[in-house]
C-alpha cells in the first residue's frame, strides 16, 4: 500500500497541524506542533504506507472499546455475537468503526469531521451513526466521537479513543484514579483492586516505560497529564462533560505500556475491558433508536514551566 491509496486530509490553525485519513478507519495520520526547527508530533505519526490502524497516530473506537468476550454478549435476554476481528486476537477488540471507512468534511476553516453510518457491519448486532469532530485551537486539539444508535431494538454502546504518544526516557503519565482492573494472559479482567502495582500508580504518576500494561483503570478523575521533561512540554487531556455525564464513576482510561518501542497509549474510553460480561455492565450506555451520547477531550499543550 502507498499513501496514494490511503489519502490524508490536512487541517492547519493555530501554529498545529493534523492530517486524518478518512478511508483508513477513520484514523488519525499525525497530530504536530510547529516549531521553527520543524514540526513536534504530539502523537506517534503514520508512516503514510502499512495498513495496520495500530500503526497510525490514533483512532476512535465506537460501538465499543476494548475486548468482547463470549462470542457476544447477551442484551434484555437476547444473545448479541460478535465474532474476532484482528489477527492474532481471539476476542473482537475496539469495535468496528476502525474497520469501515468514513466520509469527511470541513464545516470550518479550524475544522475536520469524519461521518460513518454502519449497518451490522460483520455480522455485529450494532446499526449507528458515527461522527468525529476535530478543531484545532490555539494551545490544542478538541476531540469529539459521538454514536447515534439506528436500529429498532435498544442496545449498549461504549466508545474510546486509542492515541499514541512517543515516549523519551523520562516521560510520564499522570492521572486521578481509584483502582485498576487485573487481567490474566487474555488479557481480560479477573479481579479489581485499589492496591497499584509499583510503577502503575497513575495518582503519582506513572512511567512511560517500563514492564507491560495493558490494563484498565477505574474511577478516572476525567483530567490526564503526559510530560516530556527532555522536550520541555506536557500535555494534558481534559473532559469538559466530566460531572453531567456521571463523573469518575462513568469515567475509564486504559494504559496500553509495552516493554519495548517508541510509543505508549493512554485512551479515554467510556466503559471498562469486557464491560459487557460485568454485573451491571458499567459504563455502557443503552440507546434507543435516535438516542446518541458522545466522548469529548480537550487535549492542550503547553512549555513545562508554564504549567509548574
Amino acid at each position: 500500500m502507498t499513501e496514494s491509496a490511503h489519502p490524508v486530509v490536512w487541517l492547519r490553525n493555530a501554529g498545529q497541524h493534523l492530517g486524518l485519513v478518512p478511508s483508513l478507519g477513520g484514523s488519525v495520520a499525525a497530530w504536530q506542533l510547529d516549531r521553527p526547527q520543524g514540526p513536534l508530533d504530539l502523537w506517534r505519526p503514520w508512516d503514510g504506507k502499512t495498513i495496520d490502524l495500530y500503526q497510525t497516530a490514533s483512532f476512535a473506537m465506537v460501538p465499543w472499546s476494548n475486548r468482547i468476550s463470549g462470542g457476544g454478549f447477551t442484551h434484555e435476554g437476547r444473545f448479541h455475537a460478535t465474532r474476532p476481528n484482528r489477527a492474532g486476537e481471539p476476542y473482537p477488540i475496539h469495535g468496528d468503526g476502525w474497520l469501515q471507512p468514513w466520509q469527511i468534511s470541513q464545516p470550518a476553516a479550524d475544522t475536520l469531521v469524519m461521518t460513518l453510518t454502519s449497518h451490522r457491519f460483520d455480522g455485529n448486532p450494532c446499526d449507528y451513526e458515527a461522527v468525529q469532530t476535530f478543531r484545532l485551537v490555539e494551545g490544542g486539539l478538541d476531540q469529539r466521537v459521538q454514536v447515534r444508535h439506528l436500529g429498532a431494538e435498544p442496545l449498549p454502546y461504549g466508545l474510546g479513543v486509542h492515541p499514541w504518544f512517543p515516549r523519551t526516557p523520562a516521560t510520564r503519565i499522570t492521572a486521578p484514579v481509584q483502582g485498576l482492573w487485573l487481567c490474566g494472559d487474555d488479557p481480560l479482567p479477573v479481579a479489581h483492586t485499589t492496591r497499584f502495582p509499583v510503577g502503575w500508580n497513575l495518582n503519582e504518576g506513572a512511567p512511560a516505560n517500563g514492564p507491560l500494561i495493558d490494563n484498565g483503570y477505574t474511577g478516572w478523575g476525567g483530567k490526564a497529564s503526559i510530560v516530556w521533561p527532555e522536550l520541555g512540554l506536557q500535555l494534558t487531556a481534559d473532559m469538559p462533560d466530566f460531572e453531567q455525564d456521571g463523573g469518575a464513576a462513568q469515567h475509564f482510561c486504559l494504559i496500553y505500556r509495552p516493554p519495548q518501542g517508541p510509543a505508549f497509549c493512554f485512551e479515554p474510553i467510556t466503559q471498562p475491558i469486557d464491560a459487557f460480561h460485568m454485573p451491571g455492565q458499567p459504563g455502557l450506555r443503552v440507546l434507543g433508536q435516535g438516542e446518541q451520547f458522545s466522548l469529548n477531550i480537550q487535549w492542550r499543550v503547553a512549555p513545562l514551566a508554564a504549567q509548574a
